[in-house]
């Protein structure tokens, strides 16, 4: 049996007939009183966890750059890359170069716009977003914060960002037979079926449209490098993790 405690606090505790303990110390009241408010915390935090989710996601995402003060964060350059709006291996051009080209040629939309897309080209860029998607598209949504508004705006920004190009650039160029037999001969490929290279008279208006295209391609990427060098663009480089 345990030994009661015969201190004259102790003695007086139980005169007064004190129904606690008089082994309980204070620093035991203390705790027990703090694991009452962690567990209510607890509570509080669970019950409120879905609503504070988009808050804490947001906090915690990472800047990657900034294009005239306008900040790219990696769940930006994610969801553009989950949608199909950049492609997530492009050569020499990361997602997040390709995030900063866009944001820098809608600054020149804004100066110099198209006409706005029709609804139904809308319509159907959004359709070849989500069969590219797949059955995952919902869940991107969830994963990335999105909705149906934001993604109609992501297309209507790529159709109208395709317009100001074919505006700008036209849709085929020039091309002289001698440059479209040049392209024939240097990629043969291309224009090899069943190991068979197809003569050049068959195939010279697919030549001419390949070299116009890659002559486009050409004159849009010097742009493209111009709009950077001009525009005020800042990469975000991730701090070490500490010790």
């Amino acid at each position: 049996m345990a030994r009661r405690s015969s201190s004259p606090q102790a003695a007086e505790a139980r005169k007064r007939g004190d129904k606690k303990t008089c082994d309980e110390t204070p620093r035991f009241r203390v705790s027990a009183a703090r694991v009452s408010e962690l567990r209510r915390l607890c509570l509080v935090v669970a019950i409120s966890a879905p609503w504070l989710s988009p808050v804490f996601t947001q906090l915690l995402d990472r800047v990657v750059a900034r294009v005239g003060g306008v900040a790219i964060t990696q769940t930006d350059v994610d969801a553009a890359v989950g949608l199909g709006v950049i492609e997530a291996d492009a050569g020499d051009s990361s997602p997040t170069q390709q995030m900063i080209e866009r944001r820098l040629v809608l600054a020149e939309v804004q100066r110099f716009p198209p006409d706005a897309p029709a609804d139904e080209a809308v319509d159907g860029f959004v359709a070849r977003m989500k069969a590219g998607a797949g059955g995952g598209y919902e869940a991107l949504l969830k994963r990335f914060g999105l909705d149906e508004q934001r993604v109609r705006e992501l297309a209507r920004d790529t159709l109208r960002i395709q317009a100001y190009i074919d505006q700008r650039f036209g849709t085929s160029a020039q091309v002289s037979q001698q440059e479209a037999r040049e392209y024939y001969d240097a990629h043969p490929g291309e224009f090899t079926r069943n190991g068979v290279l197809a003569p050049f008279e068959t195939v010279e208006p697919a030549a001419r449209q390949a070299v116009s295209a890659e002559r486009r391609r050409a004159d849009v990427a010097r742009w493209l490098r111009d709009l950077r060098a001009r525009g005020n663009v800042i990469l975000v480089t991730p701090r070490p993790s500490q010790p």
